[in-house]
């Protein structure tokens, strides 16, 4: 069926607007949202600045549009970590490493959020791209809290505690030991001799042990064990 003009001048649009992406994610990488400039995605992407505002209202737009594909790739990520079992208790921890992969693999899409904690950044983002990052955000911890209520309605964690609630005690907590990861992970390993990931493992488990019943410290044995092979396996690496 040959293409209307509306579908090719769409398909022409978004192909423009992915060419943009790709030159803004080059120049936030190199340089950080601070010290990039419009002019500098422009020139990269070739188009005029007038242009580029056509599709974004802002550099603060671009940069949360450009973070956006970072969050698409942890999604996928934290995707085939829950697929990868049956058992919700598993795929949490499964979760957790997918956070970790995540960190290790994509660094600079994780540097990226952390402009999301500041307010001023927050002020420049238009209400339309706000949207969609919180669409984005719901999904991501959608996925998060899902075997959590899961292990809750098989009776393997407390049944007072909330799914969601769970999920961002466990991110904060990984996300704080990534953070010393990311500042100089060595300086930690060789001048105060600790193994950030093997205490963050540690932190994780016990954290989790606290939430679980009776029934889910029937299995405790199978958390050491998992903790055990994943430090195991980090430190072949």
């Amino acid at each position: 069926m040959k293409m209307g003009i509306p579908e090719r001048k769409e398909r022409e649009k978004e192909a423009r607007r992915e060419e943009i992406l790709n030159a803004a994610q080059k120049v936030f990488f190199e340089k950080g949202l601070t010290a990039t400039t419009v002019d500098d995605i422009a020139q990269l992407a070739e188009l005029s600045k007038g242009t580029l505002y056509l599709y974004y209202h802002s550099k603060e737009d671009l940069y949360l549009a450009t973070a956006g594909r970072g969050m698409d790739i942890m999604y996928g990520m934290f995707e085939r970590a829950v697929a990868a079992s049956d058992d919700p208790i598993t795929q949490i921890f499964n979760i957790g490493d997918a956070y970790y992969q995540f960190f290790r693999e994509q660094r600079d899409f994780f540097r990226m959020f952390y402009y999301f904690e500041s307010p001023l950044f927050h002020a420049q983002i238009s209400k339309d791209m706000m949207d969609q990052c919180t669409l984005r955000d719901r999904k991501v911890w959608d996925l998060v809290a899902s075997p959590v209520r899961r292990a809750i309605e098989a009776g393997l964690l407390k049944p007072e505690l909330d799914p969601l609630e769970v999920g961002i005690m466990l991110w904060s907590n990984a996300n704080g030991f990534f953070r010393l990861l990311d500042r100089n992970e060595q300086y930690w390993k060789e001048k105060m001799g600790v193994d950030l990931l093997g205490t963050l493992r540690k932190s994780s488990g016990l954290l989790l042990e606290a939430m679980l019943t009776e029934e889910g410290r029937r299995n405790r044995a199978n958390l050491q064990l998992y903790r055990e092979s994943v430090v195991h396996k980090e430190n072949q690496q």
